[in-house]
């Protein structure tokens, strides 16, 4: 990421955040004239102890001196979380020349990892790098999203799949919770490796390819290990009902495993088992 768009991407993180907030939750009293979704800019930085003009600056995105410790009142201002935290250090401090580049070989899935894939036999799971890029998934993943094995390999990104497969937008019945867990996971990547110009590119070619794609990012949150329940409409199988848990694999591929438990006291574990268990017959037959 560029200097221009490293501070273009602070300057919409900002505002995006400052409209959120309501007055109320940081102790402000609501003016009957007040227009501004969220708060002022001089709300902000009255909170944060800066003046009105060089919060300003830092919002319209100007290339201005930034310390940590006033990040840590604009922070706290702004509520963020402890990942938005990082995302806003990562942007306004331009971390990229202490991050050391990852190579740009496709990760591999080491045999340890390919065991534990397996063993979460009835949880669909897959396994993603930095970019999001598929590079492994078990047997139930391929029965409830699809068979990424038929997808050749460079169109193996999770989020151009989100958009572009109508699979996908046919089984989730929570759209905006199913794609926003991938966008912030895909965004604090984004902030992570600032130094790493193939974002640019791909959110470009994303929102022209794809106008949706353009307005849920703009608004997409920012975290490393989002948790969120979704609910599906299978084809197969009808209603399934999933946890959603993402973590980070150790080491220094930089891969993640965003893992979909069967809800509890749902029927959802029953059905897949039932879909699995189909599938193997018809192969049978074959």
């Amino acid at each position: 990421m560029n200097q221009q768009h490293r501070l273009q991407a602070l300057s919409s993180f900002l505002k995006a955040q400052r409209a959120k907030i309501l007055p109320q939750q940081v102790g402000l009293i609501v003016g009957i004239r007040r227009r501004t979704p969220g708060l002022r800019r001089e709300e902000v930085a009255q909170l944060a102890g800066v003046s009105t003009t060089w919060y300003t600056w830092l919002e319209q995105g100007r290339d201005i001196q930034v310390s940590a410790s006033v990040l840590e009142n604009i922070a706290s201002a702004l509520l963020l979380t402890p990942d938005e935290r990082k995302y806003l250090f990562s942007l306004a401090l331009d971390k990229s020349a202490s991050i050391v580049p990852l190579s740009e070989e496709l990760p591999s899935i080491t045999p340890a990892l390919y065991k534990i894939l397996q063993q979460l036999q009835y949880c669909p799971t897959i396994i993603s790098d930095r970019h999001c890029h598929i590079v492994g998934w078990n047997d139930a993943a391929k029965h409830v999203f699809l068979d990424f094995e038929s997808i050749p390999e460079p169109g193996r990104n999770m989020i151009r799949l989100l958009f572009s497969r109508k699979e996908f937008r046919r089984l989730a019945v929570n759209w905006d919770d199913f794609v926003g867990g991938f966008l912030a996971i895909f965004r604090a990547y984004y902030g992570q490796y600032v130094d790493d110009e193939w974002y640019e590119q791909f959110i470009a070619e994303m929102s022209e390819l794809y106008p949706d794609f353009y307005h849920l990012w703009e608004q997409s949150k920012v975290s490393s290990a989002p948790e969120v329940v979704i609910e599906f409409r299978h084809a197969k199988a009808g209603k399934m009902l999933f946890d959603l848990t993402s973590l980070q694999v150790q080491g220094n591929t930089d891969l993640r495993c965003s893992i979909y438990t069967p809800l509890e006291d749902s029927a959802t574990e029953v059905k897949l088992r039932a879909l699995m268990e189909r599938s193997k017959e018809i192969e049978l037959e074959l």
